[in-house]
């Protein structure tokens, strides 16, 4: 049996992919993004999400972890993450649930139970299910079954991708996905390396095998200001795109300051609390410049 670690499933989806979807969410991503809005889906496996807001203090979690990692001090429960096995014991036995392990083993059956109870929508709008993450392509086998069932289905499939994977993997899932939603970042190797922590030779290159095999292509470019958007990131994304045989369009999307908080609930850093948003003005101007290279550029997903 077939399966695989999910941390969402987003019903009546209306950004990733044409009309009325079903998004999934995989955990896992070697890509580490500053700018990350789901620092959940880092990691492959479920991990311990901590609300302190929630807590009321009744101490249930204290009793239950059997690392100390847990403890009281001055009247405020403290957690420490190097002592945390992630068991999830304390999550168990959370009814305020400040406490929740994100992330949860799935069969294919079962997800294929939720993505199936809004078949009528995905017919009725020209729908489908869309697989995010995360990057979905690290859990090949388990997309694979997926998207197999889904065609088995009619129902039609969409693929969110940062395209930092082997081609072979790629290659694998070419003929059950009817979309591409191709994350473009960073055109230059070095600034990528430094933002992303990985180089982008192989996005690049997986980005231009899939566009010669006539695959449908929906390239995303997050637009966070100082980083992604600036005349010569632009420039490169344009001369870029221009070039792929088939691109059906180009979204630029808009970085919203929606993360630190998540961040902060795993016990992790965000280091981009004094980024703001693009102004709506700004994000014009930048679709604009790309319309110059002849491009269909739609501002959102």
């Amino acid at each position: 049996m077939i399966t695989g670690t999910i941390f969402d499933i987003k019903k009546f989806s209306l950004h990733d992919g044409p009309g009325i979807r079903t998004t999934v969410f995989f955990k896992g991503c070697d890509m580490r993004c500053r700018w990350c809005h789901n620092p959940e889906s880092h990691r492959l496996e479920p991990e311990l999400m901590f609300r302190p807001d929630r807590c009321i203090g009744c101490q249930s979690c204290l009793t239950v972890c059997t690392q100390k990692a847990i403890s009281l001090n001055d009247d405020v429960i403290t957690h420490q993450k190097e002592k945390c096995i992630q068991c999830g014991r304390c999550a168990d036995v959370c009814n305020a649930q400040a406490r929740e392990m994100v992330g949860r083993e799935s069969t294919v059956e079962e997800v294929m139970t939720e993505i199936e109870k809004d078949l009528p929508f995905y017919v009725q709008s020209g729908g489908g299910v869309t697989f995010s993450g995360g990057e979905p392509l690290l859990q090949k086998d388990f997309l694979s079954a997926l998207l197999h069932s889904c065609k088995a289905r009619g129902i039609h499939t969409a693929v969110d991708t940062c395209g930092y994977a082997d081609w072979k993997d790629i290659d694998s899932i070419r003929n059950q996905t009817d979309l591409f939603l191709y994350d473009l970042k960073l055109v230059d190797d070095v600034l990528h390396r430094k933002h992303t922590g990985v180089t982008n030779k192989n996005i690049l290159r997986n980005l231009q095998k899939l566009s010669d095999g006539g695959q449908d292509i929906i390239i995303r470019v997050p637009i966070v200001p100082g980083i992604t958007d600036t005349k010569e990131n632009i420039h490169h994304i344009g001369e870029l795109t221009m070039r792929l045989s088939h691109l059906r369009r180009l979204d630029i999307l808009p970085y919203f300051h929606i993360a630190a908080e998540k961040y902060q609930r795993l016990h992790r850093v965000y280091d981009l609390t004094e980024t703001r948003p693009p102004s709506a003005e700004r994000m014009s101007q930048i679709a604009d410049l790309l319309r110059d290279f002849g491009l269909k550029v739609h501002i959102g997903g």
